[in-house]
């Protein structure tokens, strides 16, 4: 099937689930597999998606160089610091999350050959077919774990496609009509474009800490502490249970609170950290 047709064969999956499934599908999810069906339903369409999410970005800038304020720095590292944060809470409830059992992820996350043979690949395909693309997302979560420099030999696209189609995209429009109705001042213009940028690339962030070659950019980040090292990154994968923000960091003292919390009541369990059959 051309990635076109797959593209309108899973709209119409989605938009005609039966009443009990739609009664059990989050909005979330529906809008994850959207997403998802988008980046890998067919390149033109994600050309697109980019595209406009480029021309709306372009135009929250100019919300905020319109007029220069003082406000904006301090705007623009709340902005850094809430993206750092939302990071950490996605990435906590994703590694907690249970897996749907009996669906052989299980198979998967503990195969012992290799990942490059015919048997995996197959086996890959078969277990994937029978997920919806929010459970895919919570084993990628967790399949990261013990095979980290996996996410970083991930392509940028890849990492940030779903963010943009998903969350990004939605908000950069939104902000834009919210600026077009009301006079909203240039420092909060500054402070929501921090807090869309972070977002955005927050998974691509996550993928330079699991790979030995970044772009200079990167590197100058973290030199100025815009963004964690791999060596604080490190903690969370020591114990799986702290610093589980992965932007800056900024945020991991008050998520670590949050997690306590969560794990101590029994919110969060060891169970959902890996597929189970």
């Amino acid at each position: 099937m051309r990635p076109g047709h797959r593209f309108r064969a899973g709209i119409r999956h989605l938009l005609m689930l039966p009443e009990k499934g739609k009664a059990n599908a989050s909005l979330a999810i529906r809008m994850v597999y959207l997403g998802r069906r988008i980046v890998y339903g067919g390149a033109m369409k994600m050309r697109f998606v980019l595209a406009m999410f480029v021309m709306s970005a372009s135009l929250n800038l100019w919300w905020v160089v319109r007029d220069i304020h003082w406000l904006m720095i301090p705007a623009m590292l709340v902005g850094w610091f809430v993206a750092d944060m939302l990071s950490g809470l996605v990435h906590m409830f994703m590694d907690y999350h249970p897996c749907p059992p009996g669906r052989g992820l299980d198979r998967l996350y503990f195969y012992t050959g290799s990942r490059a043979s015919h048997e995996y690949q197959v086996m890959l395909r078969r277990v994937m077919a029978n997920v919806n693309p929010f459970q895919r997302l919570v084993y990628d979560f967790k399949n990261h774990h013990p095979r980290p420099h996996a996410l970083g030999r991930r392509t940028m696209m890849r990492q940030i496609g779903s963010t943009i189609v998903v969350g990004a995209l939605p908000v950069s429009l939104g902000f834009n009509l919210l600026c077009l109705l009301w006079p909203v001042p240039s420092w909060i213009a500054a402070g929501t474009l921090s807090l869309l940028i972070g977002g955005t690339f927050a998974q691509y962030f996550h993928g330079t800490l699991h790979r030995a070659e970044n772009p200079w950019i990167i590197r100058s980040m973290r030199q100025v502490g815009l963004l964690m090292t791999p060596e604080a990154h490190q903690l969370h994968h020591d114990t799986l249970r702290r610093d589980f923000s992965t932007n800056c960091g900024w945020s991991n003292p008050m998520v670590n609170m949050i997690f306590r919390f969560a794990y101590m009541r029994g919110f969060l369990r060891d169970e959902g950290l890996e597929p189970v059959g």
